[in-house]
């Protein structure tokens, strides 16, 4: 079985190109973030026409969240309670089985901006939510966009980022605080010390140049990590593929035994 997620970065923009991944890689499962498009406008006929169903949350030209699965989707649950004015962030299903979650992060642009202190906030009520749905003792996953860097050796710039937004010691506690839940980064997991990204700013040639940050994950329960054979994030598919532009992050794809 292989699961992945991936941030977007505007399903109008990225669609065929998400298609020709998905014929491509063929993924069993998949959370897409950052879809900028409403619920009545998400293109289903598409991703049926490769094998794909979907369930989805939401918004116009912000946000939003979906799962991509060859079986179908059961929805358990739409919206982060109690954090429904920050946009459609998150969205979980049943799929033979596996819980499974995917999440759109806040970014919290700014340690002086709002959002740093919103994002935090999301973050306990993330925890909240998922402490009360979730069971370590279950197979689930939690992927998505986390806009945090675990620890230096996820940013290009190491400790010199240190205290900066995705680097700070909050951020990285709230984060802690999924991980004290049972959950595993399976990426981390399987390969401790290995420095590599997950997105790459589209500016000044950061992706040939080596400069990303590793914020995309894929988390699981025991259950989860004891099924991985290997985990890896699709560089291949950052680059641009002839007339299809990429999106800034890439694809994380863990395959399970």
């Amino acid at each position: 079985m292989k699961i992945a997620t991936w941030n977007i970065n505007g399903l109008r923009a990225r669609l065929e190109f998400v298609r020709a991944w998905l014929t491509d890689r063929k993924p069993d499962v998949v959370g897409i973030q950052e879809l900028k498009l409403e619920d009545e406008k998400f293109p289903h006929a598409a991703f049926e026409e490769v094998g794909y169903h979907a369930v989805c949350h939401g918004q116009k030209a912000w946000n939003g969240v979906a799962i991509l699965s060859r079986e179908k989707a059961e929805v358990v649950a739409r919206g982060l309670p109690g954090q429904e004015d920050f946009g459609s962030r998150l969205i979980t299903a049943n799929i033979q089985g596996l819980n499974f979650t995917t999440v759109y992060c806040p970014n919290g642009k700014s340690l002086e901006h709002e959002d740093y202190a919103r994002k935090l906030a999301w973050y306990e009520s993330l925890a909240d939510h998922l402490s009360q749905k979730h069971d370590s003792k279950s197979e689930s996953v939690v992927s998505g966009d986390f806009n945090i860097c675990p620890a230096p050796l996820d940013g290009w710039m190491g400790d010199a980022s240190e205290g900066e937004i995705f680097h700070t010691e909050a951020e990285r506690n709230r984060l802690q605080a999924l991980f004290d839940m049972g959950l595993y980064d399976l990426f981390r997991h399987k390969y401790p010390n290995e420095r590599t990204f997950s997105w790459w700013d589209y500016r000044g040639g950061s992706f040939h140049r080596g400069h990303g940050l590793r914020i995309d994950f894929l988390l699981g329960t025991k259950g989860v990590r004891d099924r991985l054979k290997d985990v890896m994030i699709d560089r291949e598919w950052r680059k641009k593929k002839q007339d299809l532009t990429a999106s800034d992050h890439a694809p994380v794809v863990a395959t399970l035994l």
